[in-house]
């Protein structure tokens, strides 16, 4: 095989199961390839940062490898946002990039797509992503794959593998995986001996669950874990959707001030907080209530274990959970947990619409047709995505990029097969909205319920003076048939419940619900959001 039919092998071994690209003058060699092999099947895009975003939530929705293949310069650079947000956030995100053969390189000439140096690009995507190649040596390039897709999945976070074009088609020996790492028993065995030391003597004891645990595929052994030890439940803000499917102890999403009142107290009166694959952020942590002392608290991240004032370094979060059941063979505890509860309900009447209102009648949905997996932007609309009952969620809760949510959506049908429900701003919209053009060309039929409130919302209620967030409306639902879809514009509870209940019936391609939205109308969740940061600057 060549070099670039050996790559997407390892990448298909790795656990790779799609490719998302956009293809450019630089790149058409290696996706000629990625065509004519079928090793991997490669679904186009609009825009490079859709590329990136769609990438990304295949990755975080199977826990696997995502794959985002661009041209040089003007098509990785134009990514480096959603790469950007794949770092922040733990994503395995690979991206592809085509790059100038070893003559264009030696020309002399200025190439086109060129920022700086021909390095730039390389050196621009050290700061993003953990581990880089350039397989420009077709003799070292099998073990610089392995040792790049290998730390892309044990560090979870992406990694860049630039291709020049005159290298694609090179012979090329196998890629050979690395072997996996290897943990020092003495120090895992250390290590969990004090961890369920610590839990055992806590009164109150209460594990968080973080993004991590899905992205180690860890769900499942994380909800036997919290039984058999007796341990209520929670998760983040950035962990929301997690053990959604699992037998597990969830009480509800911690959001401090934000939140619901019994999950706060809960995990800040713990006296043994287990922050499990938790990204100690702002947007997790910031809008507590009473602020937490991180000393301590157990935290298990990035492949390392603080406790109090001490590490246990080179400990994979997954050996740790592992052990951990080994050590507890069971049987589960007997306890109970109040879940959080969730708006029911909605009235089918002529009121105008809130975001609680939506919430509300996507629960009644779900309830009646069964859950649906979610990708949600930034904005009210991932506030409000947590008034809806649990089910799989991928969103930016700490990037916080806008943008994310309808490509996200796009990458979370084509990795899982399901029908996703997309929560977008019309802000957001107007930036990667038109990744839907793309739907009726692959079969996808998402669900889209566009929040219209003519405004960048969530930015207003910082700085109400300002009218730089006024956006006009712009009349999506007319857009959706151009784009290959169905559209509707509704005002009203009643509207919104009938739209819902068509949308779901209607299979085959996608359903845009534009939601008309009252100016200065919040969801509950970002009404006290918002209020709790206020109050939290004043006592400052």
């Amino acid at each position: 095989m060549n070099l670039t039919e050996q790559l997407l092998t390892a990448l298909k071994k790795h656990g790779a199961r799609q490719i998302f690209g956009i293809p450019g003058d630089f790149a058409l060699p290696y996706f000629r390839i990625i065509e004519e092999s079928q090793i991997l099947p490669l679904y186009t895009m609009s825009h490079e940062p859709g590329v990136g975003f769609a990438a990304d939530a295949s990755a975080r929705i199977n826990g696997s490898l995502g794959v985002a293949a661009v041209t040089y310069g003007a098509g990785a650079l134009n990514m480096i946002n959603s790469v950007a947000a794949a770092f922040a956030e733990k994503s395995p995100l690979v991206v592809l990039s085509g790059g100038p053969g070893k003559n264009e390189s030696r020309s002399g000439l200025l190439l086109h797509h060129q920022a700086k140096t021909l390095d730039s690009q390389f050196q621009i995507f050290k700061e993003i992503t953990c581990d880089q190649v350039r397989l420009d040596d077709a003799e070292r390039a099998p073990a610089d794959i392995a040792r790049v897709l290998a730390s892309c999945l044990r560090h979870s976070e992406p990694v860049y593998i630039e291709i020049p074009r005159d290298m694609v088609a090179v012979p090329c020996a196998d890629v050979v995986p690395e072997a996996a790492f290897k943990v020092d028993p003495d120090a895992l065995g250390a290590c969990v001996d004090e961890i369920l030391e610590r839990l055992q003597q806590a009164k109150s004891p209460v594990l968080m669950a973080g993004v991590e645990v899905r992205r180690y595929g860890l769900e499942d052994k994380v909800a036997t874990l919290s039984r058999r030890l007796g341990l209520p439940v929670v998760t983040s803000f950035m962990g929301r959707g997690l053990l959604a499917d699992q037998d597990a102890p969830l009480v509800g999403t911690y959001m401090g001030v934000a939140g619901f009142p019994e999950v706060t107290q809960l995990v800040e009166s713990s006296d043994g907080l287990f922050l499990l694959g938790e990204i100690i952020c702002d947007t997790n942590f910031a809008v507590s209530e009473t602020k937490i002392d991180m000393r301590k608290t157990i935290q298990a991240l990035n492949g390392q274990v603080n406790i109090g004032y001490h590490t246990y370094a080179n400990l994979p979060l997954a050996a740790v959970v592992n052990h951990m059941l080994a050590r507890v063979p069971g049987p589960d505890k007997t306890f109970s947990v109040t879940p959080q509860n969730f708006p029911t309900g909605l009235a089918e009447d002529d009121q105008s619409i809130t975001p609680t209102d939506i919430a509300t009648a996507v629960n009644d949905l779900m309830a009646r047709h069964g859950k649906m997996p979610m990708a949600s932007d930034m904005g009210d609309c991932l506030f409000t995505a947590m008034e809806i009952s649990h089910t799989a969620l991928v969103a930016p809760g700490y990037y916080a990029t806008m943008g994310f949510g309808v490509p996200a959506g796009l990458g979370l049908q084509a990795a899982t097969g399901e029908r996703p429900l997309i929560l977008v701003g019309d802000g957001a919209f107007q930036m990667t909205g038109w990744e839907l053009g793309n739907c009726k060309r692959y079969g996808w039929d998402p669900i889209v319920l566009l929040f219209n409130n003519a405004s960048w919302e969530m930015l207003r209620t910082f700085q109400p003076e300002s009218h730089f967030n006024d956006l006009g409306h712009w009349g999506f639902a007319e857009m959706a048939a151009g784009l290959g879809g169905d559209g509707v514009r509704v005002g009203t509870r009643g509207e919104l419940k009938r739209a819902l209940d068509k949308a779901v019936a209607t299979r085959g391609k996608f359903q845009l619900i534009e939601v008309t939205i009252p100016s200065g109308v919040l969801s509950t969740t970002l009404a006290r959001f918002v209020a709790g940061v206020k109050r939290l600057n004043a006592v400052k």
